[in-house]
């Protein structure tokens, strides 16, 4: 009796020996399997962030220019709000360069921690329906959001050089360091934050509220010259400064805002650059923690959504 095509072929799919989709959790193998899963997707990863891009200007007739308008804005805001009004552009040198340092970096880690909250749940569609590293999501919002931050970053270094400030002395070193920490730091918590709130969708305003309280508890638009006036070296600074995003700011800082290096009565930590390699070295094992949990509960992710 002769078999059909379809026939032949679902034989064949029969006989064909089990293979094993996804990975084994667990321990640093599963780490390592992880890494070389999403290394084999890399070509897909590099389409999702070209993806984000795209649907994030599409049917947009300026196109990129809406990723400089936001900090601009916010620029604005700060420095008639706080830098004149306040009076706090008389008591910070090139206070204009030293608010859009601070933006900068943090639009770099606000972008990462919300858009990677979100990843899973807006790739929910990719998620039910085919098999794939899904760490690739999250990531995919860490290349997006390091775009938008290179933009910015070459607006930045365009401004030092128009007002005569241009950043050329050894600090310009901090500059890839403030990238990596912010980078490493808000990619554990995205990754952690993409599984959790596929369970839990609070999360997703949970995580607006806490960026809110860790702007205002980071010196993004006021020196930590007034920190340490206020708090005088005591254990409450220490803890401030545990913070590996104000870590980062101070690093951009004291890298791109060349007046405040200048200025004998501005205030740097002291051994700012040990305690960056110091958080550096917490964000990998926050990162290689979240990178666990993220693949533990990414089994019932497709039954979730």
């Amino acid at each position: 009796m002769s078999t059909t095509p379809e026939e032949a072929r679902a034989q064949r799919i029969l006989t064909e020996p089990m293979t094993r989709v996804g990975r084994a959790a667990g321990g640093h193998r599963g780490t390592i399997a992880s890494i070389r899963e999403i290394w084999d997707y890399r070509h897909l990863l590099g389409l999702l962030v070209s993806r984000e891009l795209r649907a994030r200007y599409k049917n947009s007739s300026l196109g990129i220019v809406w990723s400089l308008l936001r900090p601009l804005a916010q620029l604005l805001i700060y420095y008639v709000a706080i830098g004149q009004f306040l009076g706090a552009a008389r008591q910070i040198p090139d206070f204009a360069i030293f608010v859009f340092t601070g933006l900068t970096v943090w639009g770099l880690y606000s972008e990462i921690i919300s858009a990677g909250t979100m990843s899973i749940v807006s790739n929910s569609g990719l998620v039910k329906k085919v098999y794939l590293p899904r760490e690739i999501f999250p990531l995919a919002s860490v290349g997006s959001a390091l775009f938008n931050f290179l933009v910015q970053f070459i607006i930045l270094v365009a401004a030092t050089l128009v007002l005569g400030r241009a950043p050329l002395h050894p600090d310009l070193l901090l500059v890839p360091l403030s990238i990596a920490l912010i980078v490493v730091f808000a990619t554990a918590f995205a990754l952690a934050l993409a599984a959790i709130n596929v369970y839990l969708r609070d999360v997703q305003h949970l995580v607006e509220i806490i960026l809110l309280i860790l702007f205002w508890a980071s010196p993004i638009v006021y020196s930590i010259t007034f920190v340490n006036g206020t708090l005088h070296g005591s254990w409450v600074e220490e803890i401030y400064l545990a913070n590996p995003v104000t870590l980062a700011a101070l690093g951009m800082q004291k890298a791109m805002w060349v007046a405040g290096t200048l200025d004998t009565a501005q205030y740097w930590p002291p051994g700012l650059e040990w305690r960056m390699l110091t958080a550096l070295g917490v964000s990998l094992v926050l990162l290689w923690i979240g990178q666990r949990v993220f693949s533990r509960l990414q089994s019932n992710f497709a039954q979730e959504l």
